[in-house]
């Protein structure tokens, strides 16, 4: 009975040991959960960090005041994300920049400054600000977990108005130099001819 007890032990403990680890969670699906806030943090990140740089590369007004509200809505948005997952129980990944928002941040960071940068600032937030829609849009439609469904569905809105505001920017090229004066004739005397 004792080597039966023993074998038995040492079959439990043998099992326990050849488990495997659940599989990471699926950050490429913005219907679960845990892809739902990676892509989201992704985003926020991404447009947080594309403002600051925007404060320091732009001498455009209409930029610098969209690079602002956007820095304080989506630092907003991050905090109602998190809020929502602690609510519902849902532990976030940790917030990194996935590769599509950082090859858009290293888009911006080679762009310059003035004109260029601007230009490469309103393309580069129409096209991330899609891309949130789209996901906030279906995550609020479908997702798997009602707290961050309905945060979603907050977001959703402020999203919308920043892709309005991104496409309406004004960035224009600096006007050319004015046209070089011409110069004064030489002096000469009245009356001749030349």
């Amino acid at each position: 009975m004792r080597t039966l007890g023993i074998l038995l032990g040492g079959t439990i403990a043998l099992a326990a040991c050849s488990t495997t680890p659940p599989p990471p969670p699926d950050l490429t699906n913005g219907m679960l959960a845990p892809g739902y806030l990676a892509q989201a943090a992704s985003s926020d990140q991404f447009e947080i960090q594309s403002g600051q740089l925007a404060l320091q590369a732009s001498q455009n007004p209409a930029v610098q005041n969209f690079a602002n509200m956007i820095i304080r809505d989506h630092t907003n948005s991050t905090q109602m994300l998190m809020a929502a997952a602690q609510s519902a129980h849902v532990t976030p990944p940790p917030a990194t920049i996935l590769p599509a928002q950082q090859a858009m941040l290293d888009q911006l960071r080679s762009a310059g400054t003035g004109y260029n940068f601007d230009s490469a600032f309103q393309q580069v937030q129409i096209q991330a600000h899609q891309t949130a829609l789209a996901l906030h849009q279906g995550y609020a439609q479908g997702g798997d977990v009602p707290a961050l469904r309905a945060t979603a569905g907050q977001i959703v809105p402020v999203v919308q108005g920043h892709l309005a505001q991104a496409q309406a920017l004004v960035v224009a090229p600096p006007p050319p130099p004015p046209p070089a004066a011409m110069p004064a004739p030489p002096p000469g005397r009245a009356g001749e001819r030349g």
